[in-house]
């Protein structure tokens, strides 16, 4: 529940209290209601160090445009002024602003951002102006940009290379920097980055996403869908995630078991999958749900088979996690981040091998055993990604900063 405070006034930043919480400050440019995996994975680390004991404060964009602050789920959000972005009129960018007055009301003893953007970018020289200690977690990718910035095709490699030179400058600045998973901190390795980078997970509740044992027939019902062979994707229905490969796997599949393909998500590729869908004769096959509010995303991999991410720029893929969380055998794309995600519970396929992800999907779908044997797997390779565990380790590293 949200409750609007008053306006915060400078004030000195007093020493800190060694009987009071820690106070972190988490600054991020996308945060619920956006519905992406940074803006989820920021949400989760500011309630779950908030549950732990810690005074939590987000400063991140605007999602209606005027400035605010209340306090949501134990966190108090702090929301900047923020304007549409012209090339994509469903998103906002903030306004940019600096952040010193914010960080002297505060007192923060130290910031955790989430990126190197405009929100991210403010409050790092904030801190470092005011003697904060900044701890750095990545989230980029260049891929993840290009669609929305209409990049032609042509001038992606130079485009990509101005990216990272931004990316290192900014987080040269921290005082410790991470990334979801060791090939994340590869990827900044190779692309310039001197700087030591820890691989710390983004976690996923356990206790939430897990098998369930009633028949997958009820967990549809909550859908309204055919129970039938389910093909689960959750995530954005944007360009990086391929999720053309699925549509046209599905004609290949259905010539071997009466399947269907879920699409949880929103996106500005739907549109186009539909039509793909029409085109090629599986429009009744292919079942574009939209968004699904979080409370409900175990019912929906309760209702699923197997799940496939055909992405290929995923740094740890939150949804896959949540997936092998509950259980469900995983095909997924030889990119990024996700080989390391299928050890035994699932199969991969080489990005843009249609008949490739329609073999996988075929087989795990037609071997009930096999399929319960992957399903077993996946959920004992989720074992290790505890978000308590991920909690405590951030834990760990704002007390090692702020010594």
């Amino acid at each position: 529940m949200a409750m609007p405070i008053r306006s915060l006034t400078p004030a000195p930043r007093l020493a800190p209290l060694p009987d009071r919480p820690r106070r972190v400050l988490i600054s991020t440019d996308t945060y619920p209601p956006d519905v992406n995996g940074t803006a989820y994975f920021t949400h989760r680390l500011a309630t779950g160090l908030a549950a732990r004991g810690n005074e939590v404060h987000v400063v991140c964009q605007s999602d209606a445009g005027p400035a605010s602050a209340e306090v949501v789920d134990g966190v108090v959000v702090h929301r900047l002024r923020s304007a549409p972005l012209l090339v994509h009129p469903t998103m906002r960018v903030t306004v940019p602003t600096r952040l010193d007055r914010l960080f002297a009301a505060i007192g923060p003893d130290v910031l955790h951002t989430q990126g190197h953007f405009v929100v991210g970018r403010a409050a790092i020289a904030a801190a470092r102006r005011g003697g904060v200690p900044v701890v750095a977690t990545n989230h980029f990718m260049p891929d993840n940009l290009f669609q929305f910035g209409h990049v032609p095709a042509r001038l992606r490699e130079r485009a990509a290379r101005l990216a990272w030179r931004d990316f290192r400058r900014v987080y040269n600045r921290a005082d410790r920097v991470t990334t979801p998973t060791p090939l994340a901190a590869k990827l900044l390795a190779d692309q310039g980055f001197t700087r030591e980078v820890e691989a710390v997970s983004c976690g996923i509740d356990l206790s939430r996403f897990h098998p369930h044992s009633e028949p997958k027939a009820w967990a549809r019902r909550v859908f309204d869908l055919p129970d039938r062979p389910t093909v689960l994707f959750v995530g954005r229905l944007d360009e990086e995630k391929r999720l053309g490969d699925l549509v046209r796997a599905l004609p290949l599949v259905l010539n071997e078991t009466d399947a269907q393909a879920v699409l949880v998500g929103r996106g500005n590729q739907r549109a186009e999958l539909e039509r793909l869908a029409r085109r090629i004769g599986v429009e009744d096959r292919v079942i574009f749900l939209g968004f699904v509010p979080d409370e409900l995303m175990p019912q929906a991999f309760a209702a699923a088979d197997v799940f496939a991410m055909p992405s290929v720029a995923e740094l740890q893929s939150i949804a896959t996690l949540e997936a092998m969380a509950s259980g469900l055998p995983v095909v997924a794309a030889d990119a990024m981040a996700l080989p390391h995600l299928v050890d035994g519970n699932g199969a991969l396929f080489e990005p843009g091998d249609v008949v490739a992800l329609a073999r996988q999907l075929t087989c795990v779908l037609a071997d009930d055993a096999q399929r319960a044997r992957f399903g077993r797997a996946s959920r004992e390779l989720a074992m290790i990604h505890d978000h308590q565990a991920s909690l405590a380790r951030f834990e760990q590293i704002y007390d090692e900063v702020t010594r």
